[in-house]
């Protein structure tokens, strides 16, 4: 097996693999107007299947965290990626709504595997501030994926079915697979392993860790809404066409790419702890800004809003 040889590539190969989710969950929004009409059911539905996604997405954390320290970073990594391959493929073939439902969550339980792999890595090699920076990194190379996604999945919906998104879902991760086989060496040195339900305890009795697991919860669950309405607000309620979605969409993670910038800057400046806390007051102010003026507000506001938030 080749191992990376500095710093550099495996911070990239992190990204690579912490890419996975955002592929998947921005990929087939624009295709969700198209895969209402293909199942001939309301919009809604097909948007269920994002929070389904994260849903699966968070099962798979709990239970990839529990079974990388039991069999290693990169074997859990390749299992996780195999997995996601297979059911992405299996979509391909869904007949009805409750197939698409169901081979989603098992394509969201592999990927989430995956997804806490890369952040294992970092834990394994990284400390303090140090781990927050290489985070930050990560976050912005893999902001790329959020930004490619949505126009990749645009491009295929223009020229071929909605199929297609899942089949590139599925060959992207056959090649994150290899790249990953070659690339990635092990960082877990064994200790002493415990179950998944006792970490779960120990966690929640560390009352600064539960609050952060509630601060980036409520933070996140906020953004995912936007991501799941995002096709209806830009393509259904202001008319924007599919392939324009991806330009309008891709602004709020512009923004993201500037924010974590700005947060390697502050870090040097800041704790951890006040700059979670005064990101999460702008949240706060935002909404309630967003909501007061929600009545006809434009695209622009309803853009800059959206951008602040996320």
């Amino acid at each position: 097996m080749r191992k990376y040889q500095n710093y550099k590539l495996l911070v990239i190969l992190l990204a690579i693999l912490s890419s996975i989710p955002p592929f998947a969950t921005d990929g087939f929004i624009p295709a969700i107007p198209s895969m209402a009409s293909f199942f001939n059911i309301n919009i809604e539905n097909i948007e269920l299947a994002i929070p389904i996604f994260l849903l699966g997405f968070s099962l798979g954390q709990l239970l990839g965290g529990n079974i990388s320290d039991k069999i290693g970073r990169r074997k859990s990594s390749l299992y996780g990626l195999f997995g996601f391959s297979v059911f992405s493929f299996a979509i391909v073939f869904s007949s009805n709504i409750y197939e698409l439902w169901t081979y989603r969550l098992f394509e969201s339980i592999f990927g989430g595997i995956v997804f806490i792999n890369s952040f294992a890595v970092v834990r394994d090699k990284f400390h303090g501030n140090e781990a927050a920076k290489v985070l930050s990194i990560i976050g912005s190379i893999g902001a790329i994926a959020p930004l490619l996604a949505p126009i990749i999945g645009a491009f295929l919906i223009h020229f071929f079915t909605w199929q297609s998104i899942f089949i590139f879902l599925g060959i992207y991760s056959l090649l994150v697979f290899a790249f990953t086989y070659y690339f990635l060496e092990e960082s877990y040195k064994k200790g002493n392993n415990i179950s998944m339900f006792e970490s779960i305890k120990i966690i929640f009795k560390k009352t600064d860790a539960v609050k952060y697991m509630l601060l980036l919860g409520i933070s996140f669950a906020g953004m995912f809404v936007f991501i799941s309405k995002s096709s209806f607000i830009y393509i259904e309620h202001f008319g924007i066409s599919k392939e324009m979605f991806p330009v309008y969409f891709g602004v709020n993670f512009m923004l993201i790419i500037l924010m974590v910038k700005i947060n390697i800057y502050f870090l040097k400046k800041f704790s951890v702890h006040d700059i979670v806390k005064g990101a999460f007051f702008i949240q706060f102010i935002d909404s309630i800004l967003f909501v007061y003026f929600s009545e006809n507000i434009s695209l622009e506001l309803s853009m800059l809003f959206i951008g602040v938030y996320m």
